[in-house]
């Protein structure tokens, strides 16, 4: 009888932890989940396969060297897709180290636990296509990296471990340089849930303002639930290499809005106020990806496109706030 694929997600309670830990369960996966404890645990996005005890977490904090190798040694996995990170770019202008510390050197560590205990563990680098900056559109795995925050800094950081690992100990670690993903899951602290829950909640009459910063930005949204799936193939192609996901296409914060008030019969103008303190020191004018490598070689290509992700998000919180 063979012995079921054993995975170890960190981050596994976030957006893209709690969608890998649905595709690798439908796998047939043994699924192990990574979660920092505290008092006031935020588990609702995986509190479905918990009550199926679907899935095994385990506690433990990614700034934590010993840790990592304990749970590591513990687990035995056969896969580790790393998501934990502190992932709001605004934030880390405020939290530059701490940022670089959960976001940049967690990877560090988590290769070095391979490293010593089984280099034939794969692993997978959650990469970000904050790593471009303003580098000229669309972005391939080829573009220059230039970023524009200390989360893209400590991404640089997390993408080159990665890849020297590779290079140096002959891991099978990947760099999914992901675009924007989106979903019902996205916490209320991105951009595209905050206009979403921001316009549920002036529909419900319970807010009539929503406050946003830079309108302009571009930025190439996809749908999560469908980028998991690219991050499998990446960890399942015939040698370790990088993959930029995303869709081709860029749309602005204002193209959000219009797409998201207008579903409502709303005027986001009447609405939304742009408030200069939500501006960032720095921002990124326009991110868009270019996926021919992953299209030729992992066979992906995305299938939800933004009018779609937009409704999906919008249906979603409407339902949560609505009668």
């Amino acid at each position: 009888m063979e012995l079921k694929k054993r995975a170890l997600i960190t981050g596994i309670s976030g957006q893209d932890g709690s969608y890998m830990a649905d595709f690798l369960v439908g796998k047939g996966y043994d699924v192990h989940g990574l979660v920092r404890w505290s008092a006031n645990n935020n588990t609702s996005r995986i509190a479905h396969l918990l009550t199926k005890n679907a899935i095994t977490i385990h506690h433990g904090d990614v700034n934590d060297s010993a840790r990592i190798e304990a749970v590591v040694a513990t687990v035995r996995p056969d896969e580790i897709y790393h998501f934990a990170a502190q992932s709001h770019v605004g934030v880390s202008f405020s939290q530059p180290e701490y940022t670089l510390q959960v976001t940049g050197l967690s990877t560090l560590r988590l290769l070095e636990a391979i490293r010593k205990m089984d280099s034939r563990i794969k692993f997978y680098q959650a990469s970000s296509s904050e790593l471009f900056g303003n580098m000229p559109p669309p972005q391939n795995e080829s573009t220059p990296f230039r970023p524009e925050s200390p989360y893209g800094v400590a991404k640089v950081a997390a993408h080159h471990s990665t890849r020297l690992y590779r290079d140096a100990y002959g891991i099978f670690a990947v760099n999914g340089i992901l675009f924007n993903h989106e979903s019902e899951r996205r916490g209320e602290e991105f951009v595209t849930r905050k206009i979403t829950v921001g316009l549920a909640r002036i529909k419900a009459g319970l807010a009539n303002e929503l406050v946003l910063g830079n309108l302009d930005a571009r930025r190439d949204w996809g749908y999560a639930p469908e980028y998991v799936e690219a991050v499998w193939r990446m960890m399942h192609y015939e040698r370790p290499e990088d993959f930029v996901i995303a869709t081709g296409e860029s749309h602005s914060v204002q193209e959000f809005l219009e797409q998201a008030f207008g579903q409502v019969g709303l005027n986001w103008r009447n609405h939304v106020r742009a408030d200069p303190s939500e501006l960032r020191p720095r921002d990124i004018n326009t991110l868009v990806g270019d996926t021919s490598k992953a299209r030729l070689l992992l066979g992906w290509e995305p299938r939800v496109k933004f009018p779609e992700l937009v409704r999906i998000m919008v249906s979603s919180d409407l339902k949560r706030f609505g009668p």
